[in-house]
């Protein structure tokens, strides 16, 4: 009975293991494949570009992938190091890196948390950040679109990827510098037929589109974080499982090394006493 019960233990402890490893090599595997996509982009961002033309129909957001080189790079190491210290943890059966796998992820678990908490408890207070930056937005498009190169530039870019006019809307031209200089008329950004200026804007600005975007993905924005703060407790629980395991398995070892000591001591004793 007792043979059945270790071995049952045994074949749990084999498949903790195995999916430890196959769940972490998938990890490992996404983050050295967004790693070495930032570490492209931020190298060779010219046959990016060239590559991204290739596609037809190409969305113009993705050409924005060259802007996050650095976040892609980030994630990569952290999906990397997670991937590694799960994998080898698991088959190396190390305590040591079982410990820093769930103290990576607790962290990240931790942060999620504490993220969604402060954007629950503390949403008037977002909501009035957000209207002071949307007052600075304004006031930087009144003052410099069309006489900072800078500002004009960063806006153009941004109008033109989210295919957005303004921050709330088209009327905050009217008083910029660009709109004086060039007869009374909107961005090309801001007209319905793209590539010429027009006298009546009719494009949404960029804080309501992406208002809207976060509004109408709100379950699936949801839905998406649950099921990754469940992976992140199940790797948890895993890792958790298997460092206990592992813990139990060496004191077993060191007590098993002590009784055969003890033993050997013993029998030592033994023959000195009747050799005498």
């Amino acid at each position: 009975m007792q043979v059945e019960i270790s071995a049952a233990k045994m074949g749990c402890f084999q498949f903790l293991k195995f999916m430890m490893f196959a769940f972490n090599g998938i990890i490992f595997l996404a983050g050295a494949a967004i790693l070495g996509v930032g570490i492209w982009v931020k190298v060779d961002s010219g046959s990016v570009l060239t590559f991204l033309g290739k596609i037809d129909n190409m969305p113009a957001e993705l050409s924005q992938v060259l802007n996050v080189g650095y976040l892609l790079i980030a994630i990569g190491i952290l999906l990397v190091v997670i991937g590694f210290l799960g994998c080898c943890g698991a088959m190396r059966e190390s305590k040591c890196m079982l410990l820093l796998f769930f103290i990576i992820v607790l962290l990240i678990f931790i942060a999620e948390v504490a993220g969604a908490v402060v954007i629950l408890v503390f949403r008037p207070l977002a909501e009035e950040l957000f209207n002071k930056i949307g007052q600075e937005a304004v006031k930087s498009i009144k003052q410099g679109y069309g006489n900072n190169t800078d500002i004009t530039g960063l806006w153009n870019s941004t109008m033109s990827t989210f295919k957005c006019c303004g921050f709330y809307n088209s009327s905050e031209f009217k008083e910029s510098p660009y709109y004086k200089n060039h007869n009374n008329t909107f961005p090309p950004q801001c007209c319905l037929n793209p590539g010429r200026t027009c006298t009546d804007g009719t494009i949404t600005g960029f804080f309501p589109k992406i208002w809207k975007l976060i509004d109408n993905n709100t379950t699936a924005i949801v839905r998406v974080a649950l099921r990754i703060a469940a992976l992140e407790l199940c790797a948890m629980a895993f890792s958790v499982i298997l460092y206990c395991r592992i813990k139990s398995k060496s004191i077993k070892l060191q007590m098993t090394k002590a009784s055969e000591e003890s033993l050997k001591s013993l029998e030592s004793f033994y023959f000195f006493y009747h050799f005498l």
